[in-house]
Order: structure tokens, then sequence, then C-alpha cells
């Protein structure tokens, strides 16, 4: 198997940089294009023959490092009692938002194998067809980033609602974060029961808080969940975007990899989280968008600057934006492999 990313995982000595993208299956790729034709969201989402279908598209595509499963952060919300949609041109909505203490009482607990069993089959049917090509990671929503789509209703920019309910109603907010952090580590664990090697929790908008709300309302919480994680025995990723003034904190709720975005330099974001933890990231998305050169240049400054430390994975800093040129991450996975080789042999 390419092990690869594990070994990066576990800041063991590697080959090549591994390399894989969040949101590596989607809407810049026209094959899943063509099935979006065809299916909605969630339908793709809860057929596993579909997912598996989606999943494997990057990975026959180009030679990444590792595969995700295809699904979704807030599969878990409507088993809870919270549907949703993915609305056109809107992104998710929540149909029945948080907006009262009784709204978050009456949220309630499942078991995993009833209420997202698809995913599950999903991951075994994928390790399966991976065959060994690639590790395979499962992933979750955090806490906070869930219980904001909750309160929110859907996307936000200043998450007025979602900030008002934690400063107002502090314990509701409490209780809110403890019953999505009950279903997100079962959640998980299931993942890596169904053949999940690796887990990344992603915690998207956990930037939008200031540190000491991050660890009054959110930390404890976060820490729960991936101390759970952790203890299964796989390499766990503690992602979000904007942490800039949260780091240290984050590696301190947990995770042995930690995620960082492109708004300051990988190494001084791995100066201060310190050399006990693999880092993951962080070309800026919308670089992808420009003439290869520039890309090429943006790619080798951050290989330069890991390339004495080990436990460095490729990624961006976040997502692929839907209009990303395929072309260009397929070229992107070849020069990192091949540059980063090249600077091993010559080390």
């Amino acid at each position: 198997m390419n092990d690869r990313f594990l070994r990066a995982c576990r800041r063991e000595p590697v080959d090549a940089t591994p390399v894989w993208f969040m949101r590596q299956a989607g809407r810049y790729m026209p094959e899943y294009r063509a099935l979006r034709a065809k299916h909605s969201m969630l339908e793709l989402c809860r057929t596993p023959e579909l997912a598996v279908q989606v999943s494997m598209q990057p990975v026959n595509a180009m030679p990444v490092d590792a595969a995700i499963v295809f699904a979704d952060i807030l599969l878990p919300l409507e088993p809870m009692g919270a549907p949703f949609e993915f609305a056109k041109g809107e992104g998710p909505v929540v149909h029945k938002p948080i907006r009262s203490v009784e709204d978050v009482d009456a949220l309630h607990s499942f078991e995993i194998a009833e209420g997202l069993g698809y995913v599950l089959e999903t991951l075994t049917l994928l390790r399966r067809e991976l065959d060994g090509r690639c590790p395979l990671i499962g992933f979750a929503g955090a806490p906070f980033t869930l219980a904001s789509y909750l309160i929110e209703g859907g996307r936000s920019t200043h998450f007025e609602k979602t900030k008002s309910f934690m400063y107002s109603e502090p314990e509701a907010f409490s209780r809110l974060l403890a019953k999505l952090s009950d279903v997100t580590s079962r959640y998980l664990r299931a993942q890596v029961q169904a053949g999940a090697q690796a887990l990344q929790l992603f915690d998207s908008w956990v930037g939008q808080l200031s540190l000491t709300d991050y660890q009054q309302h959110v930390a404890p919480h976060v820490k729960s969940v991936l101390d759970d994680a952790q203890s299964l025995g796989v390499p766990v990723i503690h992602f979000g975007t904007g942490t800039a003034t949260l780091l240290t904190a984050m590696r301190d709720a947990g995770g042995t990899v930690l995620g960082v975005d492109w708004r300051e330099p990988i190494t001084t974001a791995w100066d201060r989280i310190g050399p006990n933890h693999a880092v993951q990231g962080n070309l800026d998305p919308a670089v992808l968008f420009a003439p290869w050169e520039v890309v090429e240049a943006k790619a080798r400054a951050i290989l330069d600057s890991t390339r004495d430390r080990p436990g460095h994975i490729f990624n961006l800093g976040h997502g692929i934006l839907p209009t990303t040129p395929v072309e260009t991450v397929q070229r992107l996975v070849d020069f990192v492999h091949e540059y980063s080789a090249n600077k091993a042999e010559s080390a």
C-alpha cells in the first residue's frame, strides 16, 4: 500500500511529501458534475455505490496519497431531529433551526448504524475498492461548526445568532455541544470500525471565535471528541480555518495532525504548534486559478520551508473551489511528489 500519508501523520520518514485535497471529490471534476446532473447531493451521500464512485474519481484521475469518503458533515443532524436540504444557490438549509433552550432539549441521540448506516457501508465498500492503493480518511464535523449550522439555519457571515445564543444561554449551548460531541465521537468510532484508516475533524467555522471564547465554550467538547478518536489508534487531523489565534489551543484540545490554513506561513504556525505534531496545509485554494508558474512557486515555497521537518502533509488551506481547473490539480500532485522526492534525495 502507498502509506506515505499515514507515515507522515506519524512523523516518520517518507520518500516524497504526501498530498491530498479537501473536497478532492467534487464539483470541479466533470465526472462528478455528470452524476450531480442525475442525482441530488443527498442522494449521492445516501447511496453507497454512488458515494464510492464519487470518492474514487480523484483517486482514478491523479496519484493522491489518500482518499476521503464522500459524505457531508451535516448528515448526523437529520437523525438527531434537525432535517435539512441543499437548496440550489444557497447551500445547506436547516428546516428547524435552534432558537430556544427547548429546541436544544428536543434534539435526540441515535444509533449510528441506524441513522448513518449508509456512510458506514460506503466506507466498507470504498476500502475494498481502494484495495491498498492509498489510505482511506473518514471525517465528521466538530461540535461548534455543527452547532453553528443548527442555530444559524445554514451558512452565515457573522454568526450573530450562534454567538448570541452562546453568550445568552451558555448552559444550553454547552448541552448542545455535548449532544453533538457524543454523536460525533460514536460516529467517528463507527467509521474506523467500517474501514477508515485516518480521521479528520472539520471545525470549519471555529475561527469566528476569540481565543477566550474558544477555550471556555468549545475546547472541552472538542477535546472529548478528539481524545476518544485518538484512542482508536489511527491518525486524527484537527482542522479549522481562520484559526491563527487558536492554533495552540487547538493543539491542546487534541489531534495528531493540525490543519493550517493559508493566512500565515506554515512554518510560523508549526513553530507555535510545536514539533510533536504533524501539520497539514497550506496552499490558498485560490492560487489554483493562477498561471502554473505562480502555482509552482507557491507550492515550492511551502515544500522548501517544511523539507527539514518530519510530518508535513501537503494540502490546501481549505477545500478545492468548484471552478478549479482539473489539469492544475493534477499537475500540482505530480509536482509535489517529484519536487519533494528530488529534495529528499539531495538532502
